[in-house]
């Protein structure tokens, strides 16, 4: 299986999962989608990760995304392993978690790379929009846990510029300043962008947040 890139159709898959078998479509629905995987079940960075997912899916459903996660191992462990997320986190998991005992969404999904390990998946994300496209992929080493921050952020980055022609500069947050669209000459985006046009350069023109 080729890598996935931005703008590829997110393979769909119908899968055992700790809340029972679930279509990945049908359980997306026409809202975001993000899907994560985890080396294996009872390790330490991936349980307080999926405690903190769990801490932050209120956030996430403000936002129309679902999340759903991934272990090569079974349901019946990971149902086990929810109950010592939910004891250490101080939580409760309430999203699924694919049993990926064969490998088969791993392989859609590249997500065993042989440089790591050679049969468990890497700590991947995917960010998948209503169109069913991948709008995001990140992959972490083992060692490091995921940042949510930056998965809200990024979220928050490309529901904005999917309605609006601008983009997210660098560090930006939600109702900071944003860039407006390198394609729209400066005399026609003051006409788009009533808030304000700033032109630092003919290239790098700032406008407030049009949602704001």
């Amino acid at each position: 299986m080729a890598t996935l890139r931005l703008g590829d159709t997110a393979p769909d898959f119908t899968a055992v999962t700790s809340e029972g078998t679930l279509n990945f479509y049908e359980y997306l629905g026409d809202g975001w989608g993000i899907l994560f995987s985890h080396p294996a079940d009872f390790t330490p960075v991936c349980t307080t990760e999926l405690g903190t997912a769990a801490k932050f899916k209120d956030e996430f459903a403000k936002r129309n995304v679902k999340m759903m996660a991934l272990s090569v191992d079974g349901a019946e462990s990971h149902k086990e392993w929810i109950k010592d997320i939910n004891e250490t986190q101080h939580t409760e998991v309430n999203f699924p978690i694919v049993a990926d005992v064969e490998r088969k969404v791993s392989d859609l999904y590249d997500m065993i790379h042989p440089n790591a390990n050679d049969t468990l998946t890497v700590r991947s994300v995917f960010i998948i929009g209503p169109d069913k496209k991948i709008k995001l992929t990140l992959t972490y080493p083992a060692s490091t846990g995921r940042n949510f921050y930056e998965l809200l952020r990024v979220i928050d980055s490309l529901q904005l510029t999917a309605h609006h022609k601008v983009a997210t500069p660098a560090n930006w947050e939600n109702g900071q300043k944003v860039v407006v669209s390198p394609s729209i000459p400066t005399a026609e985006a003051k006409t788009i962008f009533t808030k304000g046009v700033e032109e630092i350069k003919p290239y790098l023109r700032l406008t407030p947040d049009p949602t704001a």
